[in-house]
């Protein structure tokens, strides 16, 4: 039977690539493999549970029935509780009526994007990124691509991003950023906020504003002398176009608990609120109830924090001494130092190598192939995050490693590397 005719939108939408690669590692690990699967930006629930503090308010919150719907915009005992947490670990203040609360981030970026971009406006964004493309996409939006560059830490650099910014809608940008674990310098962020505030200052009363998206979901994961910046605590008047995207996924490693905020402008907020209403991608109650009990347990959260970052930075920090020791050694591997995030950028350039039966590594393509053949590594390729199909980078996620595992893993990858010929 042929297949039906659907919308234009749902022919030509692309599912996420990512969860794609997941599935098929899964299911070379359901046969027997052994793969050190560095893909998925999640957890292991066994290696980093969520708080355990927050477990039993979770807990209690689903024993005093707390199992109906919750407000459009979420309940206010959490939206007080995150004005709350955010005032005091990072000095930015926000009434309620400025908070919504969802379940997790992507709802929040789709209702962001749906309530700003209209078809045919211009969506500034740079790859490597998380599924901009794909929300830029859902509102048919003009994709203006900036590629960012490794000089930069692959971050988005101000001199990029000037000259498409007139006549932009949405300006999106994530720090600490998913694929690479870095972040903005302070003077970077500064004068992408300069240039923001400029544009908007020429636009007339009745002309849409150009809007900053900041997903910030990993400020709390920063290690050794990296520190977070903010547009609002370097510009105030950043306030009035910046919508923030945070929640509890990625400090809390409770990325199935579903309970994600946007901070904006009032009447942004509402307007997502009403789309978001439709939708209904709410968190649930119970965990709602349940986070703004945590969310202002100082000692607990501080305490979780130290132990949480110390084993993911250790994580990063051995992955990365390896992989300068294999680029010492002569490999063609590099890595970024770790800043943030749970994730490393490393580089692994093997096209035009020749396998030990004879094989030439075309591309990106059949080199990523090869490693998960050879090293039985699995890590992604930031082609599926935007960049160019050339591009020799790749995302290692290290929230499921066992810490007695690294070792073995760089040894099996040094003996792929070692069994490739010019």
């Amino acid at each position: 039977m042929p297949s039906q005719k659907l919308s234009k939108l749902a022919e030509t939408l692309i599912g996420s690539e990512i969860v794609k690669l997941g599935a098929d590692i899964k299911a070379k690990m359901m046969q027997g493999n052994k793969i050190y699967n560095f893909t998925i930006g999640d957890f292991d629930s066994a290696i980093f549970p969520i708080p355990k503090e927050f477990e039993n308010e979770i807990v209690n919150a689903y024993r005093k029935f707390n199992t109906t719907y919750p407000p459009a915009d979420g309940i206010l005992e959490l939206r007080n509780a995150v004005a709350e947490f955010i005032d005091k670990r990072q000095g930015l203040h926000f009434e309620n009526n400025e908070i919504l609360i969802a379940a997790g981030g992507r709802p929040l970026i789709y209702t962001a994007y749906r309530a700003i971009v209209d078809k045919g406006e211009k969506v500034i964004y740079a790859v490597p990124s998380w599924n901009n493309n794909h929300y830029v996409h859902f509102t048919e939006g003009e994709h203006v691509v900036i590629e960012s560059k490794k000089e930069n830490n692959f971050m988005p650099a101000a001199d990029q991003i000037k000259p498409h910014l007139k006549g932009a809608s949405l300006l999106a940008l994530c720090s600490p950023l998913n694929p690479t674990g870095t972040t903005f310098t302070k003077e970077e962020l500064e004068a992408i906020c300069d240039m923001v505030i400029e544009e908007n200052e020429q636009r007339g009363d009745d002309e849409k504003k150009l809007y900053l998206l900041y997903d910030q979901i990993y400020w709390t994961l920063t290690y050794g002398q990296t520190v977070h910046y903010n547009p609002i605590s370097l510009r105030l008047a950043m306030k009035q176009y910046t919508i923030f995207i945070d929640g509890i996924s990625k400090a809390f490693a409770a990325t199935g608990v579903r309970v994600g905020w946007a901070l904006g402008p009032a009447d942004l907020i509402n307007k997502m609120k009403a789309i978001n209403s439709h939708l209904g991608a709410w968190a649930p109650m119970a965990e709602q109830k349940a986070t703004a009990e945590y969310l202002l347990q100082t000692t607990a959260v501080d305490n979780y924090f130290t132990h949480f970052k110390s084993e993911i930075s250790e994580r990063l920090q051995r992955i990365y001494e390896g992989f300068q020791l294999l680029k010492k050694e002569g490999f063609p591997v590099d890595a970024i130092a770790p800043q943030a995030a749970i994730y490393l950028t490393i580089q692994i350039d093997l096209a035009g190598k020749t396998t030990k039966d004879g094989k030439q590594l075309k591309d990106q393509t059949e080199v990523t192939a090869y490693l998960l053949e050879e090293a039985k590594l699995a890590i992604v390729p930031f082609t599926a995050f935007g960049a160019s199909a050339k591009s020799t980078w790749y995302r290692l996620s290290v929230g499921t490693c066992k810490k007695e595992e690294i070792d073995e893993m760089l040894g099996k990858l040094k003996e792929a590397l070692q069994k490739l010929s010019e």
